[in-house]
């Protein structure tokens, strides 16, 4: 067979199917991968003609990707439930509530800072599950605080859980690949650096785009769930907004660069944090009107779920000192740099493997190294903190019974989508009887026939759309990572730049991942509102790929008169236009009472 549609149709049918039953029948992810799973070896074995003895190992190569990635997750819940369990998380909320009383400022810190700084340490959707009750305990209406989590799933995702959609996802998705050890030949690299120069240019593309992601949380705040619906509310806090985007993102590019991307989101985030929180408590560039939600009995009832919102006076939970709460965090981010810095340690952790350089048999080979994943250094982390915050046995229980549970829930979807993964990767020549490139090549080539030079504006709501199937950025770079690697390869740009590309836009389709969208509102006891909080956030997520592919198209082909150039031209020009349009519309509109009220108390200053 030498059709190429019909190929590239078969080779993009599993994740079609994936998508289809997602989406269009609703079933959970724990359905869906598993029958994506049979179709793609299906096709594997009867068109590819792959072998059935590379289907197995590819199977068990996937398997354990996919334990090595249960291990950090786990890792990451147990953190974050023994922290819950312990009262930390309840001291750490409570340090919020007397910044200012201004939502935006609020959500700002809380959403875009402390979430950013959770999802580098935790990654997995976290974030909007510990940021929604944060702000819920602050007087948020419950779906108020799951768009506010949702809308910060972008910018530090690519460096989640100490960097895995870079380390796993990506490296995962080029391994093995002939391409890829050419490329990093003639770029004078080994495969670990390419790979950590893909994460630099990623970080680079998340700082562009994620400049005005706290800007635009404020704006959607006001707009859909303030007095009046005064979208331009928002601006009001435009300069302490771009204040605490910049306090994050370069931060985070001199972590990249000069630690690794495991830092970035990490100690990004906590730089962030420290540098806001100092400046918002000193009154620099603090809003001078201070803007709130309308009183509770105007809210509507789709704002509010099964758990009463809180007043911000009081947080449940046992205290203890700041520095104690805060402890754990620091430790991780203490114990990973020295593991990844400290040389013999390094070589001693990183030399204890499990795993295969010859499974079956066959040239499929994977090992995950334990001592050395992020898990075990979480999994340490609580064992310290279950001295260091004094818990009793039964809350140490509870908190791993906590986790546990939660791991279900992934496990099963993951246990089949890295294996598809793999099968889906592991075809072509060099793995059965045929003259066929791989699936992923095959995409890439009807893909750089339809795109042409214009691909790296498509190369973002790809890995959106990876991320939105498989409810992961890390399964969504395992996926595509080399498709995107042999498209850019294929019209002749510089791949690394594209793949980055696809991690950017994998990130900011976490802003629709079912899954993600789910987990948050459940904290919050809000439930059946998952299509109003789409319809939302698709709203930022839109202009993140958008904002991501015409800047990586600029990287790769200049300024100039091209697509790339017009897109951002007019990106740029939309903004500012909505800008001044809510600033016209709502210039006659009576400023809201909640803010009327605050600015009377504060005895009307401007």
């Amino acid at each position: 067979m030498d059709n190429l549609a019909l190929l590239s149709l078969l080779a993009l049918a599993p994740i079609l199917l994936v998508g289809i039953l997602l989406v269009g029948f609703r079933l959970p992810a724990m359905y869906a991968m598993p029958a994506g799973y049979v179709v793609v070896v299906g096709i594997a074995v009867v068109f590819w003609q792959t072998d059935w003895m590379v289907v197995a190992a590819s199977t068990l190569q996937g398997l354990i990707l996919a334990a090595g990635l249960l291990y950090i997750i786990f890792g990451a819940l147990l953190l974050l439930s023994t922290l819950t369990r312990s009262g930390a998380v309840a001291t750490i909320r409570a340090t919020f509530t007397d910044i200012t009383p201004d939502r935006r400022v609020q959500a700002i810190i809380i959403g875009w800072l402390f979430g950013s700084f959770i999802e580098g340490a935790s990654g997995f959707g976290t974030p909007a599950a510990v940021a929604a009750p944060l702000l819920l305990a602050l007087g948020f209406p419950a779906m108020a605080a799951v768009m506010v989590g949702l809308v910060i799933q972008s910018t530090p995702v690519s460096f989640g859980a100490v960097g895995t959609p870079i380390l796993v996802g990506v490296a995962g998705g080029l391994e093995g690949s002939d391409q890829v050890a050419e490329r990093a030949s003639v770029l004078g690299l080994t495969l670990p650096e390419f790979v950590n120069t893909i994460g630099f240019q990623t970080v680079l593309l998340h700082a562009v785009a994620g400049t005005f992601v706290p800007l635009i949380i404020c704006v959607m705040l006001c707009g859909f769930y303030g007095d009046n619906r005064r979208f331009s509310d928002g601006l009001g806090v435009w300069k302490f907004a771009l204040f605490s985007a910049f306090a994050m993102t370069i931060p985070s590019i001199l972590y990249n660069y000069f630690l690794g991307v495991e830092f970035t989101s990490l100690l990004g985030g906590l730089t962030g944090l420290v540098i806001v929180v100092l400046a918002a408590r000193r009154g620099f560039l603090m809003p001078k009107k201070i803007w709130d939600f309308p009183p509770r009995e105007d809210w509507l009832a789709r704002w509010t779920g099964k758990i009463e919102s809180g007043n911000g006076e009081e947080v449940a939970g046992r205290r203890m000192g700041l520095l104690q709460a805060w402890a754990p965090y620091l430790l991780v981010a203490a114990v990973l740099v020295g593991t990844r810095t400290i040389g013999p340690l390094q070589e001693w952790l990183s030399g204890i493997s499990v795993g295969s350089g010859d499974i079956l048999g066959t040239s499929v080979a994977q090992t995950i190294e334990p001592l050395y994943s992020p898990g075990a250094t979480f999994i340490l982390v609580c064992l310290i903190t279950y001295g260091l915050h004094r818990m009793k046995g039964r809350e140490i229980l509870a908190s791993w019974k906590m986790a546990g549970s939660q791991l279900a829930g992934a496990a099963v979807a993951l246990l089949f989508a890295v294996p598809l993964v793999r099968v889906f990767i592991n075809t072509g020549a060099r793995f059965g009887d045929t003259a066929l490139e791989s699936m992923p090549l095959t995409l890439a080539i009807g893909a750089a026939e339809v795109g042409g030079t214009n691909w790296p504006l498509l190369a973002p709501w790809i890995g959106a759309l990876g991320a939105f199937v498989a409810g992961s950025n890390t399964v969504s770079n395992l996926m595509f990572s080399l498709f995107q690697f042999s498209t850019a390869e294929r019209i002749g740009i510089a791949p690394e730049t594209v793949v980055a590309t696809g991690a950017v836009g994998g990130a900011a389709g976490n802003m629709i991942t079912v899954h993600n969208i789910v987990a948050a509102s459940a904290v919050v006891g809000l439930v059946g509102r998952e299509g109003d909080l789409i319809r939302q956030t698709i709203i930022p997520m839109t202009y993140y790929v958008l904002m991501a592919g015409s800047v990586s198209y600029v990287f790769v082909h200049g300024l100039g008169a091209n697509t790339g150039t017009v897109v951002l031209a007019l990106l740029l020009a939309t903004l500012a236009g909505l800008v001044l349009l809510m600033r016209r519309a709502d210039a006659n509109k009576p400023l809201p009472s909640t803010m009327r009220d605050a600015a009377e108390l504060k005895g009307g200053r401007e």
